[in-house]
């Protein structure tokens, strides 16, 4: 089943009906689905389909000429004797036909021969320009493809034609894959995935969320189970201490002070630690909207498999691996699951106002949290969603509620009474409620009366049975 990336498949297909040289790059972290969006763009299209891997140079060169022996259609195995051979090849099967190279993992390749990358630019920039050729670059390490890629130093800077970051579905579109679920069940599986489309897949198929959970995550054999550190064995060196920093954040401890104190790191190699995870997409730095104080700056997990994994799964391993993890389900996961979803509910809230929101009562610009010291009694405040305009004269302030019960008029005149610590006064201020339940009649009365935005779980998510 294939759902999802319409934008960029039709970015790729208009690019295939111009019938000139194209330049595609692709990179987005493990998992997205990456090499499955490009299958689709290459169905019943001629295409030579190399996928790198982290061996010597020659190994790369005799599959890669291997594969495009096939699509040649020569009888027998061979290997060209250069990588410029094999490029001179391609060109030449692309003079009068368009055809479909794709270099996946292109960074295992670029690695095993350092020169790849210049001989492939003088192809471009002296055969490939007058052919037919359709080139795409796909990779999974995104500070490569970054830098050593799309980057001013690159060799290839320039040349692309189209670049696409890959990212995991949102709420919205990983809904759609769960048609037959109600919505809060929706939302607890893009609370749990965090809409990447090989998890998502990994979790259709079953009645409920629970039997989902049980047999993908809860379950020593599953695929998910051990997921989180088969990724940081892949991308990292020295995985206990990238685990340990997780595990602290996982705990409580958001400050890198805090961090550092509690892996027993200084500051310096921490934070060495965390950018780097930061790059991977497993953390976030938060700062106060509008702000730069680096003094509130604080780091959260953004990648919702390793919050959820390290939330519940390393907690209950004890459980899982003697297979008495069912029985004690309830009380050591559900009953807590809408707490971990009140964070998700924020980032499925500012998913709304960025994508879904027809209404918006002001033009987007910056979106985000806030956090500070309230003026009058000087407690600690947040408010969830800050919305600024681009003109920076009105702004949206918006308090989420992932909870079975209505929201009434309290969390109304909270909103407010914590908006008297956001700065500047001057700014035309619009209030948005998000509930997962729904509101009090008197609470949707006054809101009515008064031009507030209330918003439901159901009113966010897309009409059940819809693909």
């Amino acid at each position: 089943m294939f759902l999802g990336r319409k934008k960029e498949l039709d970015k790729l297909e208009q690019m295939w009906r111009r019938n000139k040289f194209e330049m595609a790059v692709i990179y987005g972290r493990r998992r997205v689905g990456k090499t499955t969006l490009i299958k689709e763009f290459c169905k019943r299209k001629r295409t030579i389909f190399f996928a790198s891997s982290e061996t010597p140079s020659y190994e790369n060169l005799k599959e890669f000429s291997r594969i495009t022996a096939i699509e040649k259609g020569s009888k027998g195995s061979m290997t060209y004797n250069s990588f410029r051979d094999l490029l001179e090849e391609i060109g030449q099967m692309a003079i009068d036909e368009r055809l479909v190279v794709v270099i996946d993992e292109y960074p295992y390749l670029a690695k095993s021969e350092p020169s790849f990358s210049s001989l492939l630019q003088n192809f471009i920039d002296s055969n490939y320009k007058e052919t037919k050729l359709f080139l795409i670059l796909c990779g999974s390490s995104m500070s490569f493809m970054e830098h050593q890629v799309l980057g001013y130093q690159s060799p290839l800077f320039g040349r692309r034609t189209a670049q696409f970051k890959i990212e995991p579905f949102n709420y919205y579109e990983t809904a759609l894959w769960f048609p037959e679920m109600n919505n809060p069940e929706r939302a607890l599986i893009y609370g749990v995935t965090g809409g990447i489309p090989l998890y998502v897949e990994l979790m259709t198929g079953y009645d409920s969320v629970r039997d989902a959970m049980l047999s993908e995550i809860f379950n020593d054999n599953a695929y998910l189970y051990e997921e989180p550190g088969n990724l940081l064995k892949q991308e990292l060196r020295e995985p206990q201490n990238y685990n340990a920093i997780i595990t602290a954040i996982a705990e409580g401890s958001s400050r890198m002070n805090e961090v550092s104190t509690k892996v027993g790191l200084d500051s310096a190699t921490c934070s060495k630690y965390i950018n780097k995870m930061i790059e991977l997409g497993i953390l976030h730095k938060e700062k106060p909207l509008g702000e730069s104080s680096s003094k509130k700056v604080y780091y959260r997990i953004v990648d919702q498999m390793f919050r959820f994994w390290y939330r519940f799964v390393a907690s209950n391993v004890s459980a899982i691996v003697s297979g008495r993890i069912e029985k004690t389900f309830t009380v050591a996961i559900e009953d807590h699951l809408n707490h971990y979803m009140g964070s998700v509910f924020e980032d499925m809230a500012k998913q709304y106002l960025l994508f879904r929101d027809e209404y918006l009562p002001i033009d987007m610009g910056e979106i985000g949290q806030w956090w500070g010291t309230h003026n009058v009694d000087k407690k600690q405040v947040q408010i969830d969603i800050v919305v600024l305009s681009p003109d920076n004269k009105s702004v949206i302030l918006g308090e989420c509620k992932y909870r079975n019960e209505l929201v009434d008029m309290d969390t109304l005149k909270h909103l407010q009474y914590v908006s008297e610590a956001f700065p500047d006064k001057s700014r035309k201020v619009y209030y948005y409620l998000f509930s997962k339940a729904g509101f009090t009649e008197r609470l949707i009365q006054h809101a009515d009366d008064n031009g507030i935005r209330l918003v439901t779980l159901d009113e966010m998510m897309p009409d059940p049975g819809y693909k």
